[in-house]
Formats: C-alpha cells, sequence, structure tokens
C-alpha cells in the first residue's frame, strides 16, 4: 500500500484537491489537525467516488508585494518601513502608537486583499495622507512634506489651501 501525501498550497479560499487515485474533484475531510506548530494543517481526506483515503498537508501561501518606487527600482514591501515614517510624522502630536499601528495594519490589509502584487510608492503614499488627514493635520502636513517633496514655500500653501477647502 503508498501513501499519498499532497501538499495544497491554500491561496484566496481556494481549497480543491484531486484524489492521487482516480482524479475525482471531490473528496470529505476525516480528520484534521494542526502540524509544525500551526505553519501546516494535516487532512485526511477520502474520495467520495472510489472511496480510498489520502492525506494533504495544507499551507497557506504569502505572495510578497512588491513596491515600485519612482525610480522605477523595485523593493518588497516593508511593514516596519511605512510604519516608521508615520511615526515621523506624527513625532510629538498627540496619535498613539496603537493608532499608527491601527493605520499601518489597514493599509497592509488593504495592499494584502487586492489582487495587484505590485504597488507604486505613490499609492502607498496617497493611502497615508487619506488617512492622516483624519487622524491629525499636522502629522498630515509633515508626512505630505515629505512625500510630495515641496520645492518652494508656494507648492506647501497649495497643499495647506487643499487642506483648509476639504474641511
Amino acid at each position: 500500500m503508498y501513501k499519498y501525501v499532497i501538499i495544497n498550497k491554500i491561496m484566496q479560499g481556494s481549497d480543491f484537491v484531486k484524489c492521487p487515485f482516480c482524479s475525482f474533484a471531490e473528496s470529505k475531510v476525516i480528520d484534521s489537525r494542526p502540524t509544525d506548530e500551526g505553519e501546516k494543517i494535516r487532512r485526511r481526506r477520502e474520495c467520495m467516488n472510489c472511496g480510498k483515503r489520502f492525506t494533504t498537508y495544507e499551507i497557506i501561501e504569502n505572495v510578497p508585494i512588491i513596491v515600485v518606487k519612482k525610480d522605477k527600482s523595485r523593493e518588497e514591501f516593508d511593514r516596519d518601513k511605512l510604519f516608521r515614517g508615520i511615526l515621523r510624522s506624527c513625532e510629538k502630536r498627540p496619535v498613539s502608537i496603537d493608532t499608527i499601528d491601527k493605520m499601518v495594519n489597514d493599509i497592509e490589509t488593504s495592499l494584502q486583499n487586492s489582487l495587484d502584487r505590485e504597488v507604486t510608492s505613490v499609492h502607498i503614499g496617497e493611502m497615508v495622507m487619506d488617512k492622516l488627514k483624519d487622524i491629525d493635520e499636522i502629522a498630515y502636513v509633515r508626512f505630505a512634506s515629505v512625500y510630495r517633496q515641496f520645492k518652494d514655500i508656494n507648492t506647501f500653501m497649495d497643499e495647506l489651501s487643499k487642506l483648509l477647502r476639504d474641511k
């Protein structure tokens, strides 16, 4: 008797496994338990067609988000880098670390849930600015001054005018 083991990579809710004996697409789970400290799930399955049993190991496949920077270079999304940038703009402001952490979580979740595997740094910057605008206007202006690279006082005043108009 052969032991059939299938590694099933679960991505975006897909739970499709063919029977290794007859290739039938439906099976029922008989037993399920975590392995490798919760990194994998071992499932014992029974084919609904031929009745034979087989084991699958399911792992979550994390596809990295690639950030396309202004100079067209690419790097993997770095949550800590985003956190530090927001934290810097919120220095000496009444914005808690929990608020910043929630903002970063929201942005990261939004990026993970999008179907795009590449996102521009411009898009991420706009997401940060949208959130900062509602949390702290001074932090928003600080972030905008670095992110938009204000060249002179006029561009700075334009941004302040937009902020006042939106209010």
